[in-house]
């Protein structure tokens, strides 16, 4: 059995797709091939999931059409495989596996797809409120029933690639290191005051810990603005990785870190896939959709009247669900999720 599956196009998306490879080895067993058709982006996630054959990456950016190219894509890869598996529901999404003739094309109902797609399925909210589980169901059958406990996204990383970006970046792990995430792609109602940020990472230091700082090149600034809420002594100790690293590096970094604080970002599911001792911080979305699939997780929210509400900005212009989040909050729960506070080796 050999799998085409059409990747979607956001960091955690991907990442928790791992939970659908995983049931097609379940189904098909040890020996069905698993290839993802994705953006170039992606391919560190998808070198680090053993489920996966190979990662072919899609040449064009998200929203574009350029039916030439994915006609051109598509026959390219026609003959090759069994099955086609579409976990975006765009209509271009469908084009590829519909010009390589591949012989079933499975996804959920979408942007009209009908006679793109020859194995639909309508989505039932109520019995899938989980991505996951809806990305798992597409392995099925439709009257499959999916049964508990589900699988984990699991990266695995090379220790040889991890000890080449802790030597680049000239990072040492002498002390606990304190991972945080504080950018969020999908908008300013996800990302955590800088300041609330910082007021953990104050307390992290003056425990002994270091501070390393991730995300994209857009995440830089808000990762100096929690630096400089530091004072002298304690700034030194607080590395902003935002924008400095590859994918392949963040992940292979985050895989050494002692404990994670990040938003609801695909930081956050990395994370969760490395099994690092995670605090989740949920402002406008919902754990109830896309929660962090990993063991030691603590997630914090507030649950005000007006959230979720899975706005980019908030309409009421206060973003009183991240603000009066209080990071004491963060903090207690780093505590139990790895333990009892060191002494302060930084006294005022």
């Amino acid at each position: 059995m050999k799998v085409l599956v059409i990747g979607p196009s956001w960091v955690g998306d991907m990442v928790m797709a791992q939970t659908l490879f995983a049931c097609l080895k379940l189904r098909h067993g040890a020996d069905c091939l698993i290839d993802v058709l994705a953006p170039e982006w992606s391919r560190p996630i998808l070198e680090r999931m053993p489920e996966v054959n190979q990662a072919l990456s899609f040449p064009l950016g998200h929203g574009v059409l350029d039916i030439a190219t994915r006609r051109r894509i598509g026959k390219q890869l026609a003959g090759q495989y069994d099955q086609a598996i579409l976990l975006p529901n765009s209509l271009k999404s469908a084009l590829v596996p519909f010009f390589a003739g591949i012989p079933r094309r499975t996804g959920w109902r979408g942007e009209m797809r009908y006679g793109l797609l020859n194995d639909m399925r309508l989505l039932d909210k109520q019995q899938y409120p989980l991505m996951i589980e809806r990305f798992m169901a597409l392995a099925y059958e439709p009257e499959h029933q999916l049964t508990r406990p589900y699988p984990r996204p699991t990266l695995q990383i090379d220790p040889a690639s991890r000890d080449a970006a802790l030597a680049r970046f000239e990072l040492e792990l002498d002390r606990p290191v304190l991972a945080m995430c504080p950018g969020a792609e999908f908008g300013e109602a996800k990302r955590w005051p800088a300041e609330h940020y910082a007021a953990v990472a104050d307390q992290k230091v003056r425990q002994g810990w270091q501070v390393w700082l991730f995300g994209s090149k857009n995440d830089h600034p808000g990762g100096e603005q929690i630096r400089d809420r530091l004072r002298p002594g304690l700034r030194e100790e607080v590395v902003n990785l935002a924008g400095e690293t590859s994918l392949a590096e963040a992940i292979d970094l985050l895989s050494c870190a002692t404990a994670v604080v990040s938003n609801d970002s695909g930081l956050m599911h990395v994370a969760a896939a490395l099994n690092r001792p995670l605090v989740a911080v949920y402002g406008s979305t919902s754990p109830e959709f896309t929660p962090p699939l990993a063991e030691q997780v603590e997630i914090v929210r507030l649950g005000l009247d007006c959230s979720p509400c899975f706005d980019r900005t908030c309409r009421f212009g206060h973003y009183n669900c991240l603000r009066e989040l209080e990071p004491q909050r963060v903090i207690d729960a780093l505590d139990r999720l790895v333990g009892e506070p060191l002494a302060d080796p930084f006294p005022d």
